[in-house]
């Protein structure tokens, strides 16, 4: 049976609401908890060692726990907080950042990288394999077609290397070193106020046709409608697929959760994730399409 997972926490909630958010999820029918800032550098409501003691506790309630990196390195400090997490030995890392990635293999930690690295082809993964990696994230804009091929690739070659999809939330898409957030409020970066935290699950970003086009999250660009590949899983778990990956959100998620949870057990939930919360789902990418496009 596929495994499932929380991707790490894209938002900027408060300390009280991710230790909350955690307290919940050693509860539900979760394999995996990917924890720490994975977007900006200025949040710090939880310090290194907050992350630390939160994976040693979902450890000991018997979750697979994975530390994420940034996934935009842009200052000495970011290096220094990259390597505070690759000088340990305790947990898998999940490199989002080619820093990241040669700071964990130059430290001999086994790692997996992120959805947000460029891996395409099976030549890439062989070399990765050879440096320590034990598990990949489809990038969210490839498809089944390029999967399929990943995995069958990956069997010829005698690899061992399990494959991750990115099924449930807004799709993070773009990285910059502006804040978007702050640039909306007529802040500077540097002095941004925090403003992020007033939007727990991101800014909505329409057009002049009142589409939903994007989530503006700080530094980061969110696709405006929901990946949701709850459907497909069947067709995952023939092709090999080995964890479906869901992005936290603010509200909800643990009935998404259990939804996913009934899926993935060949049970047909009595209600659709997609109920839950205000937003367009979309699978566009899955199919090959643009990835705001709802197939089927």
């Amino acid at each position: 049976m596929m495994k499932l997972s929380l991707g790490p926490i894209l938002w900027f909630w408060s300390r009280q609401t991710v230790f909350d958010f955690y307290a919940n999820a050693a509860e539900w029918p979760v394999d995996t908890i990917y924890l720490g800032e994975a977007v900006c550098s200025r949040r710090r409501e939880l310090k290194p060692d907050d992350w630390f003691d939160l994976a040693r506790d979902l450890k000991a309630c018997g979750k697979d726990v994975v530390l994420s990196t940034q996934t935009l390195i842009e200052s000495d400090a970011d290096l220094r907080r990259l390597r505070r997490i690759c000088d340990q030995n305790e947990f898998v890392v999940e490199a989002n950042d080619q820093s990241a990635l040669q700071v964990a293999i130059r430290n001999d930690i086994p790692f997996i990288t992120g959805p947000s690295m460029n891996v395409y082809n099976v030549a890439t993964l062989k070399v990765l394999a050879k440096q320590g990696l034990r598990g990949w994230n489809l990038p969210v804009e490839l498809g089944k077609g390029t999967l399929d091929q990943l995995i069958k690739g990956l069997k010829e070659e005698g690899l061992d290397l399990p494959a991750e999809v990115f099924a449930w939330g807004f799709l993070p898409l773009a990285w910059s070193s502006r804040c978007f957030t702050a640039r909306h409020y007529n802040l500077p970066k540097d002095n941004c106020e925090f403003r992020c935290i007033e939007h727990p699950d991101g800014m909505e970003l329409r057009s002049r046709e009142s589409q939903e086009l994007f989530r503006i999250n700080g530094i980061s660009t969110l696709s405006g409608s929901r990946y949701d590949l709850m459907r497909e899983l069947p067709e995952m778990e023939r092709m090999g697929v080995s964890t479906i990956r869901l992005s936290p959100e603010h509200q909800g998620m643990d009935e998404v959760v259990h939804r996913f949870d009934q899926v993935r057990r060949g049970v047909t939930p009595a209600t659709d994730p997609l109920q839950l919360v205000e937003a367009p789902p979309c699978n566009g990418y899955w199919y090959g399409k643009p990835g705001m496009e709802l197939v089927g």
